[in-house]
């Protein structure tokens, strides 16, 4: 059974909220949601834009735009990367913010969803101006942000240090430190440990848990990985610490492909070394395009949005798409890979590892009490082994796609907060 979304609203033209909205609707005719909670979850609580400017390495000031949008807090505090893209938007930010939402609850961890951007190319920016430009960007944000409202995260081309800077503004306004208003921190000033690696490994704990599903064998399986940044890179070296066969990986320059097995270690080396995949001695030049479509038991989209289509849907031979990115596939997509029998793990499912290990560091923060890695990872495991397993029965009772039953599990949970904690004043 298909799902049967309206076209006009998510065609690969439109932009990813009116997809995220149009995702939504879908499940809520299917679970016959309550038409007042509908309209409340289908907008954001809060959205805020603001200017960022910061002086430049030649001295001159540059005004950037940045926002940060709080989707729904009924189940907790708002919790969301912060991304640093040329290709930022509100409506992107807003689209992230929501699926931030049905991530934490999908996993049952007791946060909302958030998301923030600032417009910019890091890539051509020095240390100093990015130090300035987050700065400015935290101060302008503060306002909504703490570690009991709102706490921000990696994204894309956001690390650890960026974190730190976060922390550290946010804390100097506050007079002392403030390690929870911020996570993936460096472990020397609150972070936790297992965090660097969270959203590459929860991704690999439900992808195992497909393949026996599927009745795979993992050892000697094959996957492909589109991306790589830390969500791609950190996916090929545990997926073939796993047993896995890393045949093809691509970054925003380009890919490569062996049919039998990339050397991981050389390869993160060589991307290390020279910014990219592309030109790896160890297997053949593939494109992106290529990288999505070639022959491997589970494809790993590690990259931005949208990159899965209808076009190009029928032409994929993965047995199982792990979605390590935000939003790679289209919604119409989804039904042609479905009535192929290919088994999409969401990414409000494949990719929640970075926000469950986040909560983990929060937890720890406010504590003051931090964990060994392998309590970390053990914990992760098994919020995600549950997670998989309630999305899967729901697959099985409602016979649809992984990504309706992920939303069943996860939009019931927040409505149902909303509907108890109602509507005040």
């Amino acid at each position: 059974m298909s799902s049967t979304l309206d076209r006009s609203a998510v065609q690969s033209e439109k932009n990813v909220w009116q997809m995220a909205q149009a995702q939504l609707d879908d499940v809520a005719k299917l679970i016959g949601l309550d038409a007042s909670v509908h309209a409340y979850l289908r907008v954001p609580k809060r959205v805020l834009t603001v200017s960022v400017p910061c002086e430049m390495d030649d001295r001159t000031l540059r005004v950037f735009e940045g926002y940060r949008v709080q989707h729904n807090m009924s189940r907790g505090p708002a919790k969301g990367g912060i991304r640093f893209h040329p290709d930022v938007s509100l409506d992107e930010v807003k689209a992230l913010a929501m699926w931030m939402t049905w991530k934490c609850s999908l996993v049952n961890i007791p946060f909302g969803g958030a998301k923030g951007g600032v417009i910019c190319d890091p890539k051509s920016m020095s240390m100093r101006e990015l130090e300035n430009m987050t700065r400015r960007y935290t101060t302008e944000i503060s306002i909504i942000i703490g570690p009991e409202k709102d706490i921000p995260a990696p994204d894309v081309y956001t690390t650890p240090q960026i974190m730190a800077w976060i922390m550290d503004t946010y804390s100097m306004q506050k007079g002392y430190s403030i390690p929870g208003v911020v996570t993936g921190k460096p472990i020397a000033i609150g972070g936790s440990l297992g965090r660097d690696k969270a959203t590459a490994r929860g991704c690999l704990v439900v992808a195992n848990e497909a393949m026996a599903e599927i009745g795979r064998n993992i050892n000697g399986a094959t996957a492909s990985i589109q991306g790589f940044g830390n969500a791609g890179m950190h996916s090929a070296e545990l997926f073939a610490e796993a047993g896995y066969k890393i045949v093809a990986v691509s970054d925003s320059r380009g890919g490569v492909g062996n049919p039998k097995g990339l050397d991981v270690g050389k390869l993160i080396a060589f991307k290390q070394e020279t910014g990219s995949v592309s030109g790896f001695s160890g297997g053949d030049t593939m494109s992106n395009k290529e990288i999505l479509e070639c022959e491997c038991d589970v494809l790993v989209p590690a990259a931005l949005e949208k990159v899965i289509t209808a076009e190009n849907a029928p032409r994929i031979r993965a047995k199982i798409i792990a979605e390590a990115a935000n939003g790679p596939t289209l919604p119409e997509a989804d039904d042609i890979l479905f009535d192929r029998g290919i088994m999409v793990l969401p990414d409000i499912l494949a990719n929640a590892g970075g926000v469950t290990v986040s909560y983990f560091e929060w937890v720890q923060d406010l504590q003051e009490d931090f964990w060994d890695e392998d309590k970390v990872n053990e914990r992760l495991k098994r919020k995600m082994t549950k997670a998989f397993s309630e999305t899967l029965e729901q697959s099985k009772k409602l016979k649809v796609h992984m990504r309706r039953a992920a939303y069943v599990v996860a939009v019931s949970r927040v409505a149902e907060a909303t509907k108890l904690r109602g509507v005040y004043p």
